[in-house]
């Protein structure tokens, strides 16, 4: 029997990420976050001081080991062997990882590390181009949208953070939202088949029904 994969794609915030490890839980399924790895990356570099417009090319992405453990709940990414699973959550993370994850060596390193996790094990697997691109014959797809807003109030909750402004993280999601959508190569879109949601009315556990309906009736 193929191992089962569920694209859960969608825009920044959308809780993405909390509906995926929902459902690797309720079908004892491996859960990666494929925005953990851009993070991830974009961490390591910034700590460097290597810079997005510089030639990013395997000389450099071959000193990065990346690992993710799903247990009790918990995602834990290790960059080089060190939990990063904090930092990599941070601001100044977030404003920039979409200029490194447009670069296509980046991309290409991160689309191996993904695509090895599924050769054995069933995987839910969320991210912007999971559907589109990484994973084009996931079993189930699904694309999750929001008003900007709503997503804003929603990280600003998550950053707990109260020098960062709430609107700087409106500013934030729509900047992002539009280097993903307009950048060449894997551009954030819904696949053509993936079911979407509009979460921006929607409970948590609204939203997880819906996904799981959709599960249950194929």
């Amino acid at each position: 029997m193929n191992p089962v994969i569920i694209a859960i794609d969608g825009e920044a915030s959308t809780g993405k990420s909390t509906q995926a490890k929902k459902i690797a839980e309720k079908f004892d399924y491996n859960y990666r976050d494929s925005g953990a790895y851009y993070r991830a990356i974009t961490l390591y570099l910034i700590q460097n001081n290597i810079n997005s417009n510089e030639n990013i090319n395997h000389s450099i992405l071959d000193n990065i080991a990346l690992e993710q453990i799903y247990k009790d709940k918990k995602l834990t990414i290790y960059l080089n062997d060190i939990d990063v699973s904090e930092k990599i959550r941070g601001f100044k993370v977030s404003v920039n990882v979409s200029n490194y994850a447009k670069i296509p060596e980046i991309r290409n390193f991160v689309y191996k590390q993904l695509r090895k996790s599924v050769k054995s094990n069933s995987l839910v697997i969320d991210g912007r181009d999971i559907g589109t691109v990484v994973f084009p014959d996931a079993t189930f797809k699904f694309f999750l949208s929001a008003d900007p807003k709503i997503r804003a109030e929603r990280r600003h909750k998550q950053i707990n953070d109260k020098s960062v402004k709430l609107e700087s993280i409106e500013e934030e999601i729509k900047s992002r939202d539009n280097t993903d959508s307009t950048r060449k190569i894997a551009p954030l879109k819904k696949a053509d088949d993936a079911y979407e949601i509009d979460v921006t009315l929607l409970t948590i556990d609204q939203v997880f029904e819906k996904i799981l309906h959709k599960i249950n009736s194929k």
